[in-house]
């Protein structure tokens, strides 16, 4: 690599791309011993955490019909943040500068990585009535506030992992969860929602969902909970302890 070329990268995604059969933490090292390297890519080590402090999610998709005649949306970012939302198909290397398919795309399941610029996921998979999974593998972000309307009206939904999910500073949970009607089970057991103060509709019109472990939920600051379990004609658990 030549010094021109070096000497312009000036973004931690491009740092990522050129280093990136190394793992986070040995780049992490280079970077912190080789002051150099800093100076040359004009990179240091708080912006290379920075890079890191992103949200990295994997949705699959599932019953999307041969003779689709319109694209189909699987994320709602807006266009203030469309630089900061990277997309890969299926296991695609390159990422996609779209937040929709169409019917010549085969596509599987669809990574998505939200950059630390994104403050807000209000609406994240707002209508999104193709996507039946959804996976968190990283949530390392801890200045997200506002989750509400997140996956509303995700119709096709059948199963979210958690594992990874950070909801300390969420304040607004307003829709959530609502209508999507093919759910069955939520485990919410590791969300902190201390500082949530809305929770209205939140699970309205969840119709097929069976059991739901909100053990952990803390409601100490909750203002409304209009409609929270609503028309969920299915529910025979519901686990709670701090309400």
């Amino acid at each position: 690599m030549d010094s021109t070329t070096i000497n312009n990268i000036n973004s931690t995604y491009t740092l990522k791309q050129i280093f990136g059969f190394l793992s986070e933490r040995e780049l992490l090292k280079i970077i912190k011993i080789n002051k150099n390297l800093q100076k040359q890519i004009n990179v240091g080590i708080n912006n290379y955490i920075d890079y890191y402090n992103k949200i990295e999610i994997e949705v699959g998709i599932d019953n999307v019909p041969s003779d689709i005649s319109e694209n189909i949306k699987f994320i709602n970012i807006s266009k203030k943040d469309e630089s900061y939302c990277h997309i890969y198909f299926n296991d695609s290397i390159t990422d996609v500068n779209r937040n929709y398919f169409t019917k010549d795309d085969k596509v599987s399941k669809i990574k998505i990585i939200l950059d630390s610029k994104i403050k807000s996921i209000n609406s994240l998979f707002q209508t999104c009535s193709y996507i039946n999974k959804i996976n968190f593998i990283k949530f390392n972000r801890n200045d997200i506030n506002d989750m509400s309307c997140m996956f509303d009206e995700c119709s096709s939904l059948k199963e979210i992992n958690f594992d990874r999910f950070n909801t300390n500073n969420v304040t607004n949970m307003n829709y959530m969860f609502n209508k999507c009607s093919s759910l069955t089970v939520l485990d919410l057991q590791n969300f902190n929602t201390m500082n949530v103060n809305q929770m209205n509709y939140m699970f309205y019109k969840c119709s097929s969902l069976k059991k739901i472990n909100i053990s952990s939920f803390n409601t100490i600051n909750v203002a409304n909970m209009f409609y929270m379990f609503a028309e969920c004609k299915s529910l025979k658990e519901l686990r709670f302890k701090k309400f």
